[in-house]
This record gives structure tokens, sequence and C-alpha cells, in this order.
């Protein structure tokens, strides 16, 4: 029995989409990886930067993030000690597709919600 070509052309399309989600799916991972992009290097200045988000689940997205290599957790020996995060080269390739779905979601939400006139 022959295996369709569209099935194949699916399954290569959706195992790399799947691997994509498994590493940044969630609420959190993105907002994070733009709050370090932009300049947030500390624990708390990354949690006062995103709406919501506890301390707990800001910890583990970040374990998360930095075993997945997009950032880079540094301890600095001064006392008190400081935790800075960066990004590593590897979450720049991110850019574009982050700067993608910026895109596509201003243009949903005029289309659902529409533009206000005033």
């Amino acid at each position: 029995m022959a295996v369709k070509r569209g099935y194949n052309d699916c399954l290569s399309t959706i195992k790399p989409v799947r691997d994509f989600l498994d590493v940044l799916s969630g609420k959190w991972k993105i907002p994070i990886i733009v709050s370090i992009g932009v300049g947030n290097d500390r624990f708390v200045d990354i949690q006062e930067s995103i709406p919501g988000i506890t301390p707990k689940v800001l910890a583990k997205e970040l374990k998360d993030l930095e075993q997945h290599q997009l950032i880079k957790r540094t301890v600095v020996g001064e006392y008190p000690v400081k935790i800075i995060y960066t990004h590593e080269p590897y979450a720049e390739t991110l850019t574009p597709i982050i700067y993608a779905m910026k895109d596509w979601g201003i243009g949903h939400r005029n289309k659902v919600i529409g533009t206000r006139k005033e």
C-alpha cells in the first residue's frame, strides 16, 4: 500500500512545528525571551515586565529556556550575589519569528475587533 504524498508532506511540516511548540509553548516563554531581549537582565526586572507571572513560574521557565540553550544564567560573585540573564546567540534565531507573530497578532486584532475610528 502506497503512502499518500500529502501525508508525508504534512508530517514533514508538523514534526518540526511540534518541536518548536514543545520548546516555546505556553503563556510565558516568548514574553520572557522578549523581556530579556529588550534589556531586562535581572529576575525582578523580568518579572515586573511581564504582568501576571509569578516568581515560581518565572524560575521554572527560566530554567527551561536555559536548558534549551536560549538564555544564559550568570552568577556575579559580588556581595550580595547578583544573577544576570542574557540571550544566547541561538535565541536571536527567534527574532524574525517573534516579529512575524507580532505582525500577525496586530493584523488579527484589527480584523476581529476592528480598528476604532474616533
